[in-house]
């Protein structure tokens, strides 16, 4: 899909450069460039860009106060910052207020491309879970998979294996217990693709999984409790290693593309402060729900291109 940009930046030269970058390489179209963050503002609102590029230090008005005035009058769209800042805890401050990804200067036209082409793909990943949820509403999901029939497949666990270990491998969670239901649940969703219904509640996936080799409801209730957490415990896991990851390097090419698309950064960058003041409250936030989303749409877009 075609994105739409809006460059603010004072530098005339650096608007200019992006821009020809941008359209030689096809990554979309510029519908608006701005000197400074008053002006910014005002055409990112009338415009309603997808990606906003955006220099952090500008005369009148700096990049972290533009997006939050942007987000204070209702613009959500994604924004990679325009810097030469390299101090950790500013970079940190600018995460926490929603940037996504950095372009440092002086402006290199192999960054640009790679890091509009990861903000591309993240983009293609919540318009397909967007998706998801708004074309599979009517009907609710894999609700043959009662624990007397949930232990049919058609999709062999090695084949959904294969696709999903390299995502485990990245993530650091290769030999977790929570794998292999990871795997399970990736199993019983890319046999259900195409069925109407919406992403089915978290419960019924975990029961789903049990019921492949548990057959009383005791004893599905009981194993759907374990899995779930194992799953957590697993899950964690990735939030704690790409936690490490960005707290060493916040360019590392396994936390950019990882951290933003299986986790909210502001849980990202919590365990980040709690790894470095080297404590561990145990209140570590996930979201199970999104993790399984996005691990499904990679394995289904695997399974497409294999």
């Amino acid at each position: 899909m075609a994105l739409s940009f809006c460059i603010v930046d004072d530098d005339p030269a650096t608007r200019a450069m992006l821009e020809n970058i941008i359209k030689e390489s096809q990554l979309g179209e510029v519908i608006g460039t701005a000197r400074g963050g008053e002006e910014g503002t005002r055409i990112i609102l009338e415009t309603h860009p997808d990606v906003v590029l955006i220099d952090w230090l500008m005369p009148d008005q700096d990049g972290l106060e533009t997006i939050m005035q942007l987000k204070r009058q209702g613009y959500h769209g994604k924004y990679v910052m325009i810097s030469q800042i390299e101090n950790q805890e500013m970079v940190g401050e600018a995460y926490q207020s929603g940037i996504e990804f950095f372009i440092r200067k002086p402006i290199n036209r192999i960054e640009v491309e790679s890091v509009l082409s990861r903000v591309t793909e993240h983009t293609e990943i919540k318009h397909y879970l967007n998706e998801l949820k708004s074309s599979l509403s009517k009907l609710d999901t894999l609700s043959q998979f009662s624990p007397n029939t949930a232990s049919s497949t058609s999709i062999k666990p090695r084949t959904v294996d294969d696709m999903v270990r390299p995502i485990y491998m990245n993530l650091g969670i290769v030999g977790e217990s929570g794998c292999g239901d990871l795997t399970a649940i990736m199993e019983i969703l890319l046999e259900q693709q195409g069925k109407p219904g919406s992403f089915p509640p978290l419960r019924q996936l975990y029961e789903a999984a049990a019921g492949r080799y548990k057959h009383t409801p005791r004893e599905v209730d009981k194993e759907a409790k374990a899995i779930e957490q194992r799953i957590r415990r697993t899950v964690t896991t990735a939030l704690n290693h790409l936690a490490s990851i960005g707290l060493t390097d916040y360019g590392n090419p396994k936390f950019e593309h990882y951290a933003p698309l299986y986790f909210d950064f502001e849980d990202i960058r919590a365990k980040m402060k709690e790894i470095d003041e080297e404590r561990d409250d145990g209140k570590s936030k996930v979201s199970i729900k999104k993790f399984l989303q996005v691990l499904y749409l990679e394995a289904l877009d695997q399974m497409k291109n294999r």
